[in-house]
């Protein structure tokens, strides 16, 4: 044995610390590291660059609603009406999103109010299946409308979604003109439809109930689009320009209303909320 191998062994060294893995979040648009809590006291937005995380319904929830609001329930669909298959079972890619999310299916809606007002507010998470369009969601999106009219309240809705579920092909598609047809439902019903699109909207969402707002809000570098940019770029054979399907390319273009950052977001809402049911106030 070496001198230098015994006085290693002779060298009392203090056992090493076991460190959560979860104490830093590495921003996908700068690569910053950023101290999770810092991120999340931020309402996860890179302190560093203004990225807009991708959040779920609980944190959306609790960033926009008064406390004291209640979640509803989800409506009941078959899983796998159509008994699909691919790399995996689709039931037991459900069964997989269901435990990473907590969450039945990519849509939950809730009820209670922001700042006061009343409202019934759904979120899709990009985290169960990509937020993908199926029966469950068109039937969560009805449920909320249908909720909302009950109420007479307003209905908005937190877009974020890779458009429709392939696993459930015509089924998925349906989804389009159904929920069409219950924002149809709010407008007799004289309720205002407010969408909230994030990052990234697009598919059949945004060829359906993401584009039919009386107001269009949307995040700050929010991706929202039909196909993709280099689908459409094989298409037309040109190259598109810069931004292109980012929220502020479509606000310059008139798609989207108005872009808001997240920390205004709660007070632009109520402020929309305050002017769009002004009777309701007034009573």
């Amino acid at each position: 044995m070496s001198w230098l191998n015994r006085v290693r062994n002779k060298i009392p060294f203090l056992p090493k610390r076991e460190t959560p893995d979860n104490l830093w979040h590495k921003c996908p648009e700068c690569g910053a590291m950023v101290f999770l809590k810092e991120y999340e006291e931020n309402l996860y937005v890179c302190p560093r660059c203004d990225h807009h995380g991708r959040i779920g319904p609980a944190a959306r929830f609790g960033m926009l609603l008064d406390p004291g609001y209640s979640v509803l329930p989800s409506p009941s669909v078959r899983d796998d009406p159509l008994k699909f298959r691919d790399a995996k079972r689709y039931t037991d890619r459900l069964k997989a999103a269901r435990a990473a999310t907590g969450e039945t299916d990519a849509l939950l809606n809730a009820q209670g109010a922001i700042e006061g007002h009343p409202v019934v507010m759904g979120v899709q998470d990009f985290a169960f299946i990509t937020g993908s369009m199926g029966t469950a969601v068109g039937a969560a999106f009805v449920a909320g409308v249908r909720a909302a009219i009950e109420a007479r309240a307003p209905y908005l809705i937190v877009t974020a979604s890779g458009g429709a579920r392939m696993q459930e092909a015509i089924l998925s598609l349906m989804q389009m003109p159904k929920t069409t047809v219950a924002v149809q439902m709010l407008r007799e019903a004289g309720l205002p439809y407010i969408v909230l699109l994030t990052d990234p909207t697009t598919g059949g969402v945004t060829a359906s109930y993401a584009m039919l707002g009386d107001v269009q809000i949307a995040e700050p570098g929010a991706l929202i689009g039909f196909a993709g940019q280099r689908v459409i770029e094989n298409t037309i054979r040109e190259k598109l320009p810069e931004g292109f399907q980012r929220a502020e390319f479509l606000l310059d273009h008139g798609m989207v209303d108005m872009v808001v950052h997240r920390r205004d977001l709660r007070a632009r809402l109520a402020l929309l909320l305050d002017y769009l049911t002004p009777q309701r106030e007034a009573a």
